[in-house]
């Protein structure tokens, strides 16, 4: 399958977990921490689906929670598997989020989705994930889908950094010429979306939107200056973007969004 050679020798050459650990890196960690904080409680059961190398797999089992995890990518998992600290209860199986089938209806208390609906293209396919979610998700559970924005990553990549060839990306077609709003490929690594995608995507599923964040805002913007950041300057950043990034005003100026809903 394309898609799959296009990650695998992506993921074979990213540091995801140096990614985070950085200060305007770990905003985005912080932010869906803090939500999945909200609702967890004592016995739940944990999965996460597309679990990467396991920053949160493994952060919530540390925390006393049992979790189970899927990954599709080989090299994650062995990065997963040798974070494994003795005493997690945690458990990791390769597999694709658009097929669940080895979980059972209603088990899990938490469902997270924090990877996967970065690389699926079609809206097919990413209701297919969001429905293997719910499915595995009981009653009342809550679900953590993650997704990257398509202006937040314009902005930075593009504008500020000069990673994108913006003009190239319009002249091309991967940027509409009026509206900008991005079209991917599985060549183009990850889908980009705006914040009508999501609430098309999830117009027709049985649930009750929690939350709608920007998860990073303009962390990735400022990555310099946040990095520049002394301890207590940055807990006032983290002060100041917990208090704004839910607001209606902002949430299109953010690299990752995370949809928080209730089955």
């Amino acid at each position: 399958m394309q898609t799959m050679h296009y990650l695998n020798e992506f993921y074979s050459h990213y540091d995801e977990d140096g990614r985070l650990s950085k200060k305007h890196g770990s905003v985005e960690f912080l932010t869906t921490m803090r939500y999945i904080g909200k609702y967890i409680k004592p016995g739940d059961r944990v999965l996460e689906v597309g679990a990467g190398t396991g920053r949160y797999s493994h952060a919530l089992a540390r925390q006393g929670y049992t979790v189970d995890a899927v990954e599709l990518i080989g090299h994650n998992i062995d990065v997963f598997q040798n974070n494994t600290q003795p005493g997690e209860n945690i458990s990791i199986t390769q597999g694709n989020a658009l097929d669940l089938s080895a979980f059972s209806d209603n088990t899990y208390d938490i469902t997270l989705l924090l990877g996967p609906l970065y690389h699926l293209y079609t809206k097919e396919d990413k209701r297919q994930a969001l429905r293997e979610a719910i499915r595995v998700t009981r009653p009342g559970g809550v679900i953590f889908a993650a997704y990257v924005i398509s202006d937040g990553c314009l902005l930075d990549e593009g504008f500020l950094r000069g990673n994108i060839n913006v003009a190239e990306y319009v002249k091309t077609g991967l940027l509409d010429r009026e509206t900008f709003a991005a079209k991917s490929e599985p060549k183009d690594l990850f889908e980009l979306v705006r914040k009508e995608d999501v609430d098309e995507l999830m117009r027709d599923f049985p649930t009750t939107r929690l939350h709608y964040v920007a998860s990073d805002g303009c962390a990735l913007l400022l990555r310099y200056a946040i990095d520049a950041m002394d301890d207590e300057t940055f807990r006032l950043y983290l002060d100041y973007h917990f208090a704004t990034c839910e607001r209606a005003d902002l949430l299109g100026i953010t690299s990752h969004a995370l949809d928080v809903f209730r089955k």
